[in-house]
């Protein structure tokens, strides 16, 4: 009989944390388990001394449940053995992942290693997934918005994104430097900087970008110089890779340093938590 403690958000999918917990648990029959609401745990570093070597620990929760691991961990030194259990809503790091990593729960520990930085507004944070800016930024402030109006809602981004593109958000110039290299662009509906695949919800983004690297790149999409109509008929495209066909107005660049630089205010998203009112974001990997 093995022994398990689930390490579960009470915050993730919309306040389902508990929920998907406890189903995970039926699918460890006969397995003893135990529950830890991560929300409340404030040093890991003692919270894994204190934890008994022949448990299990699971982390059960979404992206954001990720990102707030990486961010309150030095996970590079991470020596116990971390286990996955998605429960959130996008789920972009299990669908970058689910081919190699196997059935969940699976082990963790090799896709915390070696993480990715972005500062921004002078805060530097570690990077899961990747660094949305544009309309991608915008569509999380709207799902925030919508959410503190209606709590326990489920925000469509897609819907959001489609309005975005036709009446509300309207794209920028932008200067991206990536390994010393300046370049302009005009009317940028997208700069995302990406360590996976996949965001906002099931985009993929940069189809050919490697999480596990040995080199560390990282990709940035550029969309750009489109009118509404173009975008609205390329963007949707975005969910299965297709994007990048359309190279008139898609562009995906890669290096180890990224600056992105905005000629006004946007919101901005890392692994899905909101910043507002961002001109720029510096993206580096570890090399």
């Amino acid at each position: 009989m093995a022994k398990y403690v689930i390490l579960y958000n009470s915050l993730s999918g919309n306040g389902k944390g508990l929920k998907a917990a406890e189903e995970l648990k039926a699918k460890l029959q006969g397995d003893e388990v135990r529950f830890d609401d991560i929300t409340k745990i404030s040093d890991y570093g003692a919270y894994f001394k204190k934890t008994p070597e022949d448990e299990r620990i699971v982390i059960c929760g979404g992206d954001g449940t990720l990102n707030h691991f990486v961010n309150a961990y030095d996970t590079d030194s991470l020596t116990r053995e971390i286990r996955y259990y998605p429960a959130g809503t996008g789920n972009d790091f299990l669908n970058d992942v689910k081919d190699e990593a196997g059935e969940p729960p699976f082990v963790l520990n090799p896709y915390l290693k070696d993480l990715p930085s972005v500062t921004i507004k002078g805060k530097t944070y570690k990077v899961l997934n990747g660094v949305g800016f544009g309309i991608d930024g915008y569509c999380c402030e709207e799902g925030d918005r919508i959410r503190q109006e209606k709590p326990g809602t489920d925000v469509n981004y897609t819907s959001i994104a489609i309005k975005g593109v036709l009446f509300k958000f309207k794209p920028v110039n932008a200067t991206i430097t990536i390994d010393g290299l300046k370049r302009n662009y005009k009317k940028v509906w997208l700069a995302p900087t990406m360590h996976g695949r996949f965001y906002g919800g099931g985009m993929n983004a940069t189809p050919q970008q490697k999480r596990l690297d040995p080199e560390h790149k990282l990709s940035t999409l550029l969309f750009h110089g489109s009118g509404r109509v173009k975008t609205l008929m390329v963007f949707p495209g975005i969910f299965k890779g297709e994007h990048v066909k359309h190279t008139d107005c898609v562009e995906v660049l890669t290096g180890h340093d990224v600056v992105v630089e905005f000629d006004k205010p946007c919101a901005l998203q890392v692994d899905g938590e909101t910043i507002l009112g961002v001109t720029s974001y510096h993206m580096v990997s570890k090399k």
